[in-house]
This record gives C-alpha cells, structure tokens and sequence, in this order.
C-alpha cells in the first residue's frame, strides 16, 4: 500500500445512494464507508478540488429508480463550480455522461475514486480514467460492495470484503492503491487555481 500520496484534483463519489447505505440493502460497514467518503468529500471541498457526485439511474422497480427514496444521495452536495452530480445509466461513470468533458475543462490530471460497488461502478469508472489517462487513485477503505452469494457446485459465499480486495488489486498495477482514505490529499485543479 501507498502512503501519502501526491495530490488530486478530483473526487469522484460514485454511487453513494441512500438504498445502498441504509436499510436492509445497505452494504456491509456501510456505517464505515459513509464515515470515510465524508470525510474525503470534507477535505476535497476545503482543497478547491472539484468533487463529482455520480448517481445511478436504476431501471423500473430498482431499489435506485429516479426520484424513489432509494436514488437519492446519501451525502449533501454542495452546488456550484467546484461540486457537481451527475447522472448515469451504466456502470462506467464516463460512458454517456458528461464526465470526462468536466474534467478536462477542469484541468484535472488526477483523481480519487471511491463508493459504491467496487467491482462494479468503482471498478468501471476507475478503469476508464486509467485509459484516458489520469492518475487514479483508489482509497481502499472508502468503498465498498455487497457479499456474492454461494453458487453451489462452484464456490461458497464470498465476503463483500474479499470481493472490495480482490476489485482493488485488479487495478493496482495502475492505479495508487492507499489506505487509510485519510493519507488521499487534494489541490484545486489548474483551472481553479487563482
């Protein structure tokens, strides 16, 4: 693992929606990811970094359908140029939105990944930003999934961490891999300097 890595100028908060954080379909420690995402979304905005909230579009009876209890963000957004939502339909964060523009406009060179699922949104978003070129950087600790259930014939139930570990060392060969969340820093993006 990665200490004190070197700044970033973004924060992507993927997926931290209220039907995966609370209730009976909330993650597992879902407590302890909120807690690390806050912060992380606390120390962003005091930089001048920009954070992007992502918030998924779940089909027809989802627990994250548009405009249900479920969809809506868990953590408050802060409107205006440095702090924006944006909306998507598929696991990337980059596909179909508007994502990779905001960023490049932004100046923004690298970026913190974290939220919800890690080998699902996190892992996709992550990916794309390494291909594009960007500096990722994955806090360990600020995201997280759900426990695969047992296939039987195949394999047992896979713990949720196991399956947050196995979705970070897929990426870090190429991405910053750092935990704790706290040793992330940030700096405004060139186009916010003044």
């Amino acid at each position: 693992m990665i200490q004190r890595v070197n700044p970033v100028e973004a924060l992507l908060v993927v997926d931290i929606q209220a039907a995966s954080v609370s209730g009976e379909t909330a993650v597992p420690r879902a407590d302890r990811l909120l807690e690390r995402t806050a912060d992380l979304i606390a120390r962003a905005r005091r930089s001048g970094a920009l954070v992007v909230h992502v918030q998924n579009d779940g089909s027809a009876g989802a627990d994250d359908e548009p405009h249900t209890p479920g969809w809506e963000l868990h953590h408050p957004v802060d409107p205006g140029p440095t702090e924006v939502v944006i909306r998507k339909l598929r696991d990337d964060s980059f596909e179909g939105t508007p994502l990779g523009g905001l960023l490049t406009g932004s100046g923004v060179r690298a970026l913190a990944v974290c939220g919800l699922m890690s080998e699902m949104c996190v892992q996709a978003t992550a990916r794309t930003a390494l291909a594009l070129g960007y500096r990722v950087v994955l806090p360990y600790d600020a995201h997280a999934t759900h426990d695969i259930p047992a296939a039987p014939g195949i394999s047992a139930e896979i713990p949720a961490a196991t399956v947050s570990r196995v979705a970070s060392w897929a990426l870090s060969r190429q991405a910053d891999v750092t935990s704790p969340a706290s040793d992330v820093t940030f700096t405004a993006p060139p186009s916010r300097h003044s």
